[in-house]
């Protein structure tokens, strides 16, 4: 419990810092005043690649954002993307993009189209050798 409200208050200052950085990623996506956060997990590195840090699914007014937390970090791949999986299973109908920045804080939003029901992991998935580089479960 006590670990869980942490990890709550950590997202909650993530999403906050977020929209004070009002980086790129963030363009797409208003102000997360009121966000709800769905699920919450952290990767775990796939195919000989070191992936690490927090992923949250947070409900904001205009949508669903996958957010990667302050300490996310990748040691690096070619052809990085975000994207969305199920069961051990990378889905590409759910690519939401480039990944930015090899760590640290990002938002990516999630298409309306995407339906987050059907999905229980986030992949930091390399489009170019059709490989994992980390996976993290959803809780």
């Amino acid at each position: 419990m006590i670990r869980m409200q942490q990890t709550r208050r950590n997202t909650a200052a993530a999403v906050a810092l977020a929209a004070l950085l009002g980086s790129g990623s963030l363009a797409a996506t208003p102000a997360f005043a009121g966000s709800d956060i769905l699920s919450h997990g952290t990767f775990t590195g796939a195919t000989n690649h070191v992936t690490t840090g927090g992923v949250s699914i947070v409900k904001t007014a205009s949508g669903h954002v996958v957010l990667l937390e302050p300490d996310f970090s990748l040691d690096g791949a070619p052809d990085p993307r975000v994207g969305l999986g199920k069961d051990g299973t990378y889905d590409d109908a759910s690519d939401l993009g480039e990944l930015t920045m090899k760590d640290g804080l990002q938002v990516y939003t999630v298409p309306a189209s995407v339906d987050l029901s059907k999905y229980n992991e986030v992949y930091i998935w390399c489009r170019k050798f059709s490989v994992p580089l980390g996976v993290a479960s959803l809780k």
